[in-house]
């Protein structure tokens, strides 16, 4: 098991992904965003985008999410890329860092996707052994993300959950809950995605992604293709709700890949997690004020309690059983009582 590291945290509140159309917009009006992710590998050189980063990483928070490191290759990752993702890392300084539960190299060639693994013993070795290495070089935790699906692998003996939970106790690391991703996999795999997010371990959760989808008609068949080109649909929103109803606030990132809209677009989208998340919160201090109050209320006296009057409740009854208690007539009248001795 890799070694436990300090973990920084983002406000739990949503932010966006950083896309090039977006930058010049975000260094002159510094908009309310609740921090940034942008993609490691597109800040490993040098250039404009790199020098407005250092500038923005000064006003907002900051996540770092590679796509790069092949965390399922057989043969380990890639030690150059590694050590670039690192230089990222102490140039910038992000609070969180993330990859992908997914395999990209093959023979040294990458390729241009994040493809699934087998999910069994071997491949969770494999896995948890890069997971070490890319922590121990980068001296933090990583989150790392469940995949889209559009199929399954006959011989897997565990599913994606089970792999993902193992993981986590056997490296350390964290995970990043792509809700969207989960409800892709789950309508093209057949699974129940609330029952998915509700067997991962809660505390290891430390980001969640949103994102849209497309829908592709394949005969009679409905396919969900995981493309970050669209607002949150419903389906993606009621999840999400689900997550946040059992996990807490977390972290939140509205992803946009393709079709990128303008930024006001994505800090709306930002917007409505943020409204969802604090009317789940208030709504659950709601339940359990009232849940207090209904609880019965045992009465106990003690010698410090008194009811109307300055005399403690317990000294007034030992009076009157001493049968020093003063006698008092009460006779009722209108408007009110005659007291007479």
């Amino acid at each position: 098991m890799s070694r436990a590291f300090q973990s920084l945290a983002i406000p739990a509140t949503a932010g966006i992904g950083l896309r090039s159309p977006h930058i010049g917009e975000m260094l002159t009006r510094r908009p309310s965003a609740g921090w940034l992710e942008v993609h490691a590998e597109n800040y490993m050189g040098d250039g404009a985008a790199v020098e407005a980063l250092e500038r923005l990483r000064q006003a907002y928070p900051l996540s770092v999410h590679g796509v790069g490191l092949s965390l399922g290759s057989a043969g380990g990752v890639d030690r150059d890329h590694l050590e670039r993702l690192r230089r990222v890392c102490e140039r910038f300084q992000p609070d969180l860092v993330s990859e992908h539960l997914a395999w990209s190299v093959a023979d040294g060639a990458y390729l241009n996707d994040l493809l699934p693994l087998r999910y069994d013993e071997d491949a969770l070795g494999i896995v948890a052994r890069n997971v070490a290495t890319v922590q121990d070089t980068l001296k933090r935790q990583v989150l790392i993300e469940n995949l889209s699906a559009y199929l399954a692998f006959a011989d897997s003996s565990m599913n994606e959950a089970e792999f993902l939970t193992e993981l986590v106790a056997r490296s350390g690391c964290g995970l990043l809950l792509d809700v969207n991703n989960v409800q892709v996999s789950a309508h093209n795999l057949q699974y129940d995605a609330k029952a998915f997010i509700d067997s991962l371990p809660a505390a290891a959760i430390g980001e969640i992604h949103l994102a849209g989808h497309a829908t592709n008609q394949v005969g009679a068949d409905t396919v969900l293709i995981d493309d970050h080109g669209s607002r949150v649909p419903p389906v993606v929103w009621a999840l999400y709700q689900h997550a946040i109803s059992r996990l807490g606030p977390r972290p939140t990132l509205i992803e946009w890949d393709t079709d990128v809209p303008v930024l006001d677009v994505l800090l709306g989208e930002a917007m409505w997690a943020d409204m969802l998340t604090a009317s789940i919160m208030f709504n659950r201090k709601q339940a359990a004020r009232q849940a207090e109050a209904a609880k019965p209320r045992p009465m106990s006296l003690t010698p410090f309690e008194s009811v109307g009057t300055s005399m403690p409740v317990l000294a007034a009854f030992a009076a009157a059983k001493a049968g020093a208690a003063i006698p008092v007539a009460l006779t009722p009248m209108e408007g009110g009582y005659d007291v007479a001795a």
